[in-house]
């Protein structure tokens, strides 16, 4: 390497970069020509001694002094990187300059710096990073014995990863053995140990190739061999570093999984999850960090890999077959249900975890549905214990962590929701809902009691999260959703009233959310509330005719929801939802009263919403659904900040939602599968209303009395005017289909626009059917032209296979004639040599004109038998010509161009012929 053209280089980009940073030549300190002196003393010094004092100084300057920082950038890299270079044997002169590295490599902490001011110290990072060579020589020195050596080396290698990650791994991946020189420090002294994990760790994130090398070089027992010797999850910051480390090398890698489970297993990771119950009160900052981090790599395995990846689902089935078999379930009820003294960050974790350990995988499904939590005598099943957490929890991310376990215990399983819904039979106390939900009580009576609001704040919150997990009961699930539509439960006042369906029962909780806040009522969970209960609304009622039958039995729950989508004052989530919930009660309405069927739902539609407004809530719905959506999917790895926040905090994370001012609860409830559900919906809503507007609303006619035969009516004037009479009712009739239909379908294509008026739309009757009628003409007059150019088009295709017949007979007669002419030529020949040989002698000779007669005679007959069959074939196709002459001039086609040019050849031919003859 050639360190002075090096110097040149970094020179002018550092002294480009100080100008900018730090003005003109005035602002330049004596720090710059003590940086000067030092760096010429360590290139050009004779003493040993000298040039390491001179190095040590140059290393306190650098470390304190921001403009020395900068100035060493400009000129010392070359002079040091030669130092490390060529000075390998003087070790105390090695390690200052390692040590001048790292220290211009440090950011240095002052009080007047400004906030948006360069920084020195990433400034001679990107520098020192842009050599190639220098990190090769920098990894050179991780052979050499000395500890400090190796140490300082590893500490530049890290500060420029920090800086400069991807130049580095790309540097790193281009140099022979580069990441294995950096796996063997993890079998060195503990520091240098430390400092090379907190390296690779660095170094592993986002680098698949990377994270390929390092499993290879067998970092999976390296990982686990240092968390046993640090003590598990009882360790320090290390096994942090190591858990961190793991999970850079399985996200979103579906081969390392397989290899992780293959080779160490699942057991050592299992292990760190493993609590005494008597020390599961004991959870000190760095446990709790060392648990979180353990939970990740548990996520990490149950999501199977990356979305991508085609062995994706095969591999986070078999992840999930193989932790169970581990029991890690226990651990994680222990962590997530029994240990309410833990950390509330670390019980949404576990909590998380259970819900992906058992989504989708029967076996698993089944083990969490028969599963006992607590101790003798006090046991209970494990989804009422969460379900009690969901009641009781006043932390958001709680409800929301033990929300996610129902609705991965509910995905696709129609018997664990049959299971729960068979225990929902109301209890004789469970008119008021209290805190003290649960007891003895089976699962579905407690489900019923924390549905049951008296419209206080607590109540109502509780109502709101019982109805999410509801919601989950009942998706996808007909026979579900028809048993819990069976379920009665008592009026308030026995005497004064009947049974109350629970449907009724959720519409008046809803109600009483948006009373409450009419009324200036500020709830904990106000802007959760009616979106949660509205979601319940939509699920219950999809392909539930009964579930909208019941609904529409109250007459003042269609008027509430009229009202709730046109409340300028509810949200734009609100007000779409309760469109979705009426555009339901047309799709699925298979009622035949009057008042309930689809066509009343539809026309108090339009009536009181009016379809464009209608139609604009969807559009307004999908869009702010898809901003939720947006916000769910970023989620950050943990690292090292992250999970120290989540220790400290008392709720986990949300930066997301925070930053956009969206409810934590709304961002995790409407999710990707739930959006799709809604798009789904409303297509078929469209359709469902347009099909209304476009028929008639009875289905039987009643005839009118000038029908019956007057007297003294013959038969025949009864029959023309009944004829007139049905004429006239079957204009008029198509004319009000097509102007329902025309506008219904504008309307729901669009979904934009104002409401028209409606004085102006009965003022502009006749002209919009006038132009219906205009627009029918012209698609059926399009229809016939299109008719007709398929016609022609196929016509002009037969003339051109004529056309083509017709020249190869021409050729084939004009190939006929041309023969006859040769033999002509031939006899001609054959009678001069004849002449010839009678001159000659007199000799006898044959009769020539004899045999000339005979060849000719049998020439006649062989060109006349081929000139007949020629003549027939040509009339046939004269006779076809004719008739496509005829139809082509029916058509209105020139047929004389067409056929100029035909013939032409035919003439020369001729020609040709009488000039031979001649």
């Amino acid at each position: 390497m050639d360190f002075k053209l090096g110097r040149l280089n970094l020179n002018a980009v550092a002294q480009g970069v100080g100008g900018f940073v730090f003005g003109n030549e005035n602002s330049a300190s004596n720090e710059d020509s003590y940086v000067e002196r030092y760096l010429d003393r360590i290139s050009n010094g004779v003493l040993a001694e000298d040039r390491r004092a001179a190095m040590i100084e140059l290393q306190s300057l650098v470390a304190e002094s921001r403009a020395a920082q900068m100035s060493f950038g400009a000129t010392g890299f070359p002079v040091l990187l030669n130092v490390l270079k060529e000075e390998r044997d003087d070790v105390e002169l090695i390690r200052g300059a390692l040590e001048t590295i790292v220290s211009a490599l440090t950011p240095t902490e002052t009080a007047h710096a400004l906030k948006n001011e360069v920084q020195p110290a990433l400034v001679n990072s990107d520098l020192l990073s842009r050599e190639s060579e220098s990190i090769s020589l920098l990894l050179s020195l991780l052979s050499e014995d000395d500890f400090y050596v190796r140490y300082y080396t590893l500490q530049i290698i890290t500060a420029l990863l920090t800086h400069s990650p991807n130049r580095l791994q790309e540097a790193i991946l281009s140099i022979p053995r580069g990441i294995t020189r950096l796996m063997d420090m993890l079998m060195d002294r503990e520091v240098i140990r430390n400092e090379a994990l907190l390296l690779l760790t660095y170094l592993t994130r986002e680098a698949e190739e990377i994270q390929k090398i390092v499993v290879f070089e067998g970092a999976f027992e390296k990982i686990f061999s240092i968390i046993r010797e640090e003590g598990g999850s009882e360790g320090g910051v290390v096994v942090q570093d190591c858990l961190e480390l793991l999970n850079n090398l399985i996200r979103n890698n579906t081969s390392n999984q397989m290899l992780l489970k293959e080779t160490i297993g699942f057991d050592p990771l299992v292990s760190i999850l493993k609590l005494r119950r008597g020390s599961a009160y004991n959870f000190t900052q760095q446990k709790t960090i060392n648990l979180l981090s353990a939970l990740e790599t548990i996520r990490l395995l149950l999501m199977g890999g990356s979305a991508s990846e085609p062995g994706k689902d095969a591999n986070k089935l078999s992840n999930q077959t193989a932790l169970a078999q581990k029991k890690i379930l226990d651990h994680l009820l222990l962590l997530g249900v029994e240990s309410q003294w833990a950390p509330v960050a670390l019980r949404c974790l576990a909590l998380r975890c259970i819900g992906d350990l058992v989504m989708k995988h029967s076996h698993n499904l089944d083990i969490l549905g028969s599963k006992l939590v607590g101790e003798e005598p006090h046991l209970e099943p494990a989804l009422n214990a969460i379900f009690r957490i969901i009641l009781r929890t006043s932390t958001l991310q709680e409800f929301i962590a033990a929300d996610y376990v129902f609705k991965c215990f509910c995905e696709e399983n129609s018997d664990g929701q049959a299971m729960l819904t068979s225990t929902m039979t109301p209890q004789p106390s469970a008119n008021h809902a209290t805190a003290e939900v649960g007891g003895s009580m089976p699962f579905g009576s407690m489900l019923l009691q924390a549905l049951l609001s008296d419209g206080a704040s607590g109540d109502l919150e509780m109502c709101s999260k019982a109805t999410s997990v509801l919601s989950h009961i009942l998706k996808d699930n007909v026979k579900c959703k028809e048993r819990v539509l069976r379920v009665e439960l008592e009026a308030p006042v026995p005497s004064l009233g009947s049974p109350e369906p629970l449907l009724h029962r959720i519409m008046k909780n809803l109600a009483l959310a948006a009373s409450g806040k009419d009324n200036n009522q500020t709830y904990q969970g106000d802007s959760y509330i009616e979106p949660l209960i509205l979601r319940l609304l939509v699920t219950w009622l999809a392909e539930c005719p009964n579930a909208v039958y019941c609904l529409l039995e109250a007459p003042a729950h269609l008027t509430y929801l009229l009202n709730l989508v046109s409340n300028p004052h509810a949200s734009a989530c609100v007000q779409g939802l309760a469109a979705v919930v009426l555009g339901e009660c047309v799709l699925y309405n298979k009622s035949s009263e009057n008042n309930r069927d689809a066509f009343s739902v539809a026309d108090a539609l339009s009536q009181k919403v009016g379809l464009t407004s209608f139609f604009l809530k969807f559009d307004e719905l999908r869009k702010r659904l898809l901003d939720l959506a947006t916000l769910g999917q970023h989620r950050k790895p943990l690292s090292r900040s992250s999970t120290a926040s989540m220790a400290d905090a008392q709720e986990v994370d949300n930066d997301n939602a925070n930053q956009k001012h969206e409810h934590p609860v709304i961002v995790e409830s409407f999710d990707p599968m739930f959006i799709k559900f809604i798009e789904r919906l409303e297509t078929d809503i469209r359709e469902s209303i347009l099909g209304i507007f476009s028929n008639t609303k009875n289905k039987v006619t009643v005839l009118p009395a000038e029908l019956e035969q007057r007297d003294k009516e013959t038969d025949g004037d009864y029959i023309k005017r009944l004829k007139d009479f049905v004429e006239k009712q079957c204009t008029e009739m198509q004319d009000l289909l097509g102007r329902n239909a025309t506008l219904a379908e504008e309307l729901v294509k669009t979904g934009s626009g104002t409401p028209s008026n409606p004085s102006q739309s009965t003022g502009s009757g006749k002209e919009r059917v006038l132009t219906e009628t205009l627009r029918q003409d012209l698609q059926e007059a399009t229809r016939r032209i299109e008719i007709l150019k398929s016609e022609k088009a196929k016509i002009e295709a037969e003339a051109n296979n004529y056309r083509t017949l017709a020249t190869k007979l021409e050729s084939d007669l004009k190939s006929l004639s041309d023969a006859y002419n040769s033999l002509e030529q031939s006899n001609f020949q054959l009678e001069v040599e004849v002449k010839a040989l009678r001159k000659g002698g007199d000799s006898p000779y044959p009769d020539v004109e004899a045999i000339k007669a005979e060849a000719r005679e049998e020439a006649e007959k062989e060109s006349e038998a081929e000139l007949n069959d020629l003549l027939v074939c040509l009339g046939q196709e004269q006779s076809k010509v004719e008739k496509l002459t005829s139809r082509l001039i029916e058509l209105g086609e020139d047929v004389d161009s067409l056929l100029e040019g035909i013939g032409d050849d035919t003439a020369l031919g001729e020609d040709d012929d009488d000039i031979d003859d001649k």
